[in-house]
């Protein structure tokens, strides 16, 4: 447990961490995993599904093993990196994006995962290469998430 900048405790048991195939969820996904293991706490890696890939795979153009493969690839590697820190890892999916509701965003989706899991604490990706879901969500979770965020 940390004391706050305003004198309260911060303790922290879940971090979510929103991540894709990308380098800058890998390393916020480090960050997410260094801050679980000092307060002791559990990771919750979240990948969240880009708006191309949603509308290939809601219009049956995408090989759906293929986008499985490559969620499992990548939530595969964070369950590694928490297990090599001894920090416990759970994993989900989500679609970013939906082309059969408006209210689907990027941000939305990671702020409804932390609720779901009850997370203390977020760490999200604020630059991206591989696509611009998470650089989206970033955005949107800090300047509406209720738990301390983390952007790297």
């Amino acid at each position: 447990m940390s004391t706050n900048t305003d004198g309260t405790d911060l303790t922290v048991e879940t971090v979510l961490v929103p991540v894709d195939g990308g380098d800058e969820a890998l390393t916020a996904a480090e960050y997410g995993v260094a801050v679980a293991r000092r307060y002791d706490a559990a990771v919750h890696a979240l990948y969240v599904l880009g708006e191309e890939t949603v509308r290939a795979v809601e219009s049956g153009a995408a090989d759906d093993d293929a986008v499985a493969e490559e969620i499992d690839a990548v939530l595969s590697t964070l369950t590694t990196l928490g297990e090599e820190a001894d920090v416990p890892v759970s994993t989900a999916s989500a679609y970013g994006f939906s082309t059969r509701r408006k209210r689907v965003h990027p941000g939305s989706v990671v702020l409804d995962a932390a609720e779901e899991v009850d997370a203390d604490f977020l760490v999200v990706p604020r630059e991206h290469e591989h696509g611009d879901v998470l650089e989206k969500a970033a955005g949107y979770v800090l300047q509406y998430a209720s738990q301390p965020v983390l952007s790297v």
